[in-house]
């Protein structure tokens, strides 16, 4: 019964944090204030009541409509709002109370919040990749040894130079822009995290994934460009949450 109790209670923190995570990925890339300014419409620009803010339920409520304009919200919202309650009890589930949840945490926040400004703007942030990168790098100290962290450094620089060339042949066979710099520094991180040989199963998850939507989007025209960094994101949490390690999949694939 008490478990049942911490996994709803993580899941609550989490649609929280989720709603917050939604202010970061929308203001961080415009240079906007983070505290500072108060949450409103961004049509009508009215101000927001508190029980408007209410993750999930609000968006419920108003039928997906603001209360002012009846300008339709976007259901990314409630959709990362709940992602993020999601992986906040999975991760309280897997690793329990103690300094690896933090770490969970750490990475599965950054990561959602990457996805967010990704699929908005098509931009990961710097400051975003730098406070994750940071974050998960001073939890480790403090959870591993010395040796392990800097095997980890280690694949973190290796993944950068494997997904650097990977963006460079691929510049060089489309004649245009293959990868972007952002999408380089997430796989450096998620090398951090994963090491090499499951962030090259991300790297090809990523492009099974991204691959149909790419032509869909080609086929009906709605969208050139397409952001790999979600799909990156979104496996790296997947493959973390599910501590799946390489031998693991060997295994299956023998089977």
């Amino acid at each position: 019964m008490n478990e049942i109790y911490y996994i709803v209670t993580m899941f609550i923190f989490g649609l929280l944090f989720g709603s917050f995570f939604n202010v970061v990925a929308l203001r961080v890339p415009k240079k906007e204030g983070i505290v500072k300014g108060s949450s409103h419409c961004p049509k009508c620009k009215r101000k927001l009541r508190w029980y408007e803010l209410i993750p999930v339920l609000s968006f419920v409520f108003q039928l997906g409509k603001c209360r002012g304009c009846k300008d339709k919200i976007s259901y990314v919202y409630p959709i990362f709002e709940l992602i993020t309650g999601i992986c906040f009890a999975a991760s309280y589930y897997i690793f329990g109370f103690n300094l690896e949840l933090i770490y969970a945490l750490i990475i599965v926040s950054g990561l959602i919040i990457i996805i967010d400004s990704d699929y908005h703007y098509m931009i990961i942030p710097d400051r975003i990749i730098s406070l994750l990168f940071f974050g998960i790098l001073i939890m480790g100290l403090i959870i591993f040894d010395l040796e392990e962290v800097g095997m980890k450094i280690v694949d973190a620089g290796a993944l950068f130079l494997i997904v650097f060339l990977i963006k460079q042949a691929g510049n060089y066979a489309f004649k245009q822009e293959s990868l972007g710099d952002g999408d380089i520094k997430l796989m450096t991180v998620v090398g951090f995290i994963l090491g090499i040989p499951m962030s090259i199963i991300v790297i090809f998850l990523a492009s099974f994934f991204a691959l149909p939507v790419a032509l869909y989007l080609l086929k009906s025209k709605k969208q050139k460009i397409l952001p790999f960094g979600p799909f990156l994101a979104g496996v790296a949490i997947l493959l973390f949450l599910l501590q799946i390690d390489i031998f693991q999949i060997f295994d299956y694939i023998s089977l």
